[in-house]
């Protein structure tokens, strides 16, 4: 499912180029559960990001389903991520003016609009916001809003799932649950790949891939 050969990142600075990755290679098969950990600018977002098709690498090659990410035009590579993965952040990223309906809703574009809300509204019922379908970002529980961002993830039954920090904003509780159901797309054939400092993933995962300055130092299989 994923397959990242010899990739770096650096980042331009007044200073100096930074290197955020480098000569990172792991392959994930399709359906793991990955679990990466590693300390505060070890480079665990930019490996998402990369990995996602967001962030292009400085040098090294992404592939995601077989396809080689970076050699996409960009609007081909934008529908590509639509197509095939769902991203889920820390901070929850939803749109402040549209409803948690709405908000599920736009992964679909224009499709078959009676279908996709049929869709949305078994995935908020799934995750236990029916009664929230109309009320903005801002009336939401922090534990609520990443629920919406999971259903929104998880729309278009994307093939991979990029979650980063997911738990980071949530007390143990609605940790544990939003772990759970990353945990249940994962048993359904899915693919997970989870950046985390928490503990709490570790007994649903795979692998667990330890990042230290921009390289993977330690896979450990559970």
């Amino acid at each position: 499912m994923v397959k990242l050969d010899m990739v770096s990142k650096r980042y331009r600075t007044g200073s100096g180029d930074v290197a955020a990755l480098e000569e990172v290679s792991m392959q994930v098969t399709e359906g793991e559960f990955i679990v990466v950990r590693g300390p505060s600018g070890s480079g665990k977002t930019t490996l998402l990001l990369v990995t996602g098709g967001m962030l292009r690498v400085s040098s090294g090659s992404v592939f995601v389903n077989g396809e080689d990410v970076y050699r996409l035009p960009e609007g081909q590579r934008a529908r590509f991520r639509a197509e095939n993965i769902g991203f889920v952040f820390q901070m929850f990223h939803l749109i402040p003016y549209l409803n948690v309906l709405e908000n599920v809703l736009l992964p679909a574009g224009a499709g078959n609009r009676d279908r996709d809300r049929t869709v949305a509204l078994e995935l908020l019922e799934r995750f236990r916001l029916s009664e929230r379908a109309s009320h903005k970002p801002s009336e939401l529980s922090a534990g609520e809003s990443q629920r919406t961002a999971i259903a929104r993830a998880m729309f278009g039954r994307p093939r991979l799932i990029l979650a980063d920090e997911p738990t980071g904003n949530l007390d143990p509780e609605n940790a544990e649950e939003v772990i759970k159901y990353l945990a249940e797309y994962h048993l359904e054939g899915g693919t997970v790949i989870v950046v985390t400092h928490g503990r709490v993933v570790d007994q649903y995962a795979d692998r667990i891939m330890s990042l230290q300055n921009g390289r993977i130092v330690k896979e450990e299989l559970r």
